[in-house]
């Protein structure tokens, strides 16, 4: 049998310590605060108890266009192993309604968040819960007649159920990714042929989907572990960090720090080239996905390294022949796990895992990013209010910025965890 990746370990440690380091600094500041810097509000939206709504969410939110939120938690529920859930505004509040709850097995932890699918569905992954349980792909769709029931849930279809190192296991997927024929596009942590994570596709085919593996991490110096997803640009490469892995080996990453990873399709399946080794002093230890900019450049995170030592933001420029590599900032205190949302001005928004005033987490915009940025603290996180924000932040159309914290708040005695919106950070769209 296979051996399980330490990557569920990895991120239960985090939760671990998060809640000790809660119970130790949670404080009474005021969960309502104007900040300073550019007048913009922060809020809560909700608090999570622990029960039916979930509890400790990983990934950040998904914005509908109808301005609904959507996301996961990695625990809670009725069985205690996570749940999606909504989050709708009304009159000057927002209402949280339990959309599924996860049995457990396969069908348990959904790390990564929620994605819109082209017929309106939601589209996630589970991690797993157990020796012998390595993940699934699921569907969410609404029930067929109009619920007027105060919890509605939705309908659950398994797509795929991950068996280990044939096809990947543990997927952690910030978000999974669809091309314009509807198929499905995304990582898995461990497992595969190398036992390193794969990048996979679930195809149509008649009444389901067929899974195939694009990518077996591990082979040599191609990266390992991949905890983000992938995303497309323009001309069908795909894109995405592998958290472990490379030619980088310094001491401080305890072997090797990561890489960013180009997927080329060509006549005999995709071709991968690795566009950035880590070292330590470009960054190391990226988790959260890329994002791609109308030139066809990338940006994104690593949690650690860099010139100051607390993690970076990277752009990689797309030059005729390939990309080239710049640190646009390097942050002193931050550990940033999520990946980036960025305006039409070009200004990127972040959060820091720890860090900031009381060393809970952070919310950063950088602007003037010709060459390097400069960095405004959005919000420091108090432990009443959120602490440790684990996955990336998102932008509405009016320029509202959504995210969630991992623990924090005072929904349970435990610091179970917030969503949370700072309005009018960026100009609509």
């Amino acid at each position: 049998m296979e051996s399980r990746p330490n990557l569920f370990n990895f991120a239960f440690v985090n939760r671990a310590l998060a809640i000790v380091t809660l119970l130790a600094m949670i404080s009474i500041f005021s969960v309502t605060t104007s900040q300073e810097a550019q007048a913009q509000t922060f809020s809560i939206l909700h608090y999570f108890t622990g029960g039916l709504d979930g509890e400790n969410p990983y990934a950040g939110v998904t914005v509908a266009r109808s301005g609904v939120l959507y996301g996961t938690t990695g625990g809670g529920g009725a069985n205690s192993v996570g749940t999606v859930f909504k989050l709708t505004q009304a009159n000057s509040g927002w209402v949280v309604s339990p959309l599924y709850e996860f049995p457990g097995g396969n069908a348990a932890l959904p790390l990564g968040g929620v994605a819109i699918g082209p017929s309106g569905a939601l589209y996630g992954t589970t991690f797993g819960n157990g020796v012998g349980t390595f993940g699934t792909v699921f569907e969410l769709t609404p029930p067929p007649t109009i619920c007027s029931a105060i919890r509605c849930y939705w309908d659950e279809q398994g797509l795929h159920t991950f068996s280990g190192i044939s096809d990947g296991s543990g997927p952690q997927t910030e978000n999974l990714a669809f091309d314009s024929s509807g198929n499905i596009y995304g990582t898995t942590g461990g497992g595969g042929m190398y036992d390193s994570g794969v990048t996979f596709e679930l195809t149509r085919s008649g009444g389901g989907y067929t899974a195939s593996i694009l990518h077996n991490f591990g082979n040599g110096t191609d990266g390992r572990n991949p905890l983000a997803g992938i995303v497309f640009d323009a001309m069908g490469n795909m894109y995405g960090t592998t958290n472990r892995g490379g030619s980088g080996f310094p001491q401080e990453c305890n072997g090797s720090c990561g890489t960013v990873y180009q997927l080329m399709p060509s006549s005999n399946g995709w071709v991968e080239n690795v566009l950035v080794n880590f070292d330590g002093t470009n960054g190391d230890d990226p988790y959260g996905n890329v994002i791609v900019d109308r030139s066809q450049n990338l940006y994104g995170t690593a949690a650690g390294g860099g010139p100051n030592g607390g993690g970076v933001v990277f752009k990689l420029t797309n030059l005729a022949g390939g990309f080239t590599y710049s640190v646009l900032y390097s942050f002193s205190s931050c550990g940033s796990r999520g990946g980036l949302a960025m305006d039409a001005a070009g200004n990127f928004y972040g959060v820091c895992y720890s860090g900031g005033a009381q060393q809970d987490g952070w919310i950063f915009e950088l602007t003037n990013c010709s060459q390097t940025c400069t960095a405004v603290d959005l919000h420091d996180f108090s432990g009443s209010d959120g602490m440790s924000p684990y996955g990336g932040p998102v932008l509405d159309a009016s320029g509202n910025l959504y995210g969630t914290t991992f623990a924090g708040g005072t929904g349970c005695s435990q610091g179970c965890g917030v969503v949370w919106e700072l309005a009018g950070v960026a100009a609509p769209r």
